[in-house]
């Protein structure tokens, strides 16, 4: 009986994560939050922290069915994911989120 060659896949060498994503580029977070007053400013000053060009303009607002809930989704310009980590770090623990997808 013939001995088969095993092919077998190189060695990873870089053990850096890598990312599917492309940088930069515009990214969507959507935001769920309590529908008060303070919501979108919140949000959008906290967008304007990790991105200089976010736009307001940009955000997609969608209130829950009773109405105690906003979702917004703010279109920011990624430009890593460091920054995007951050990010959502900082969405997430910001009183008036529930959720940050």
């Amino acid at each position: 009986m013939q001995d088969s060659i095993i092919s077998r896949p190189p060695e990873i060498t870089n053990k850096e994560p890598t990312s599917l994503m492309v940088f930069p580029s515009l990214f969507p977070i959507k935001v769920l939050g309590r529908n008060v007053e303070a919501l979108i400013p919140s949000m959008c000053a906290i967008a304007l922290e990790f991105d200089p060009s976010f736009d307001a303009s940009s955000i997609e607002l969608r209130s829950s069915k009773a109405g105690n809930y906003l979702g917004i989704t703010l279109n920011v310009t990624a430009t890593s994911q460091q920054q995007l980590d951050a990010l959502y770090t900082r969405l997430s623990s910001h009183v008036l989120v529930k959720v940050v997808l």
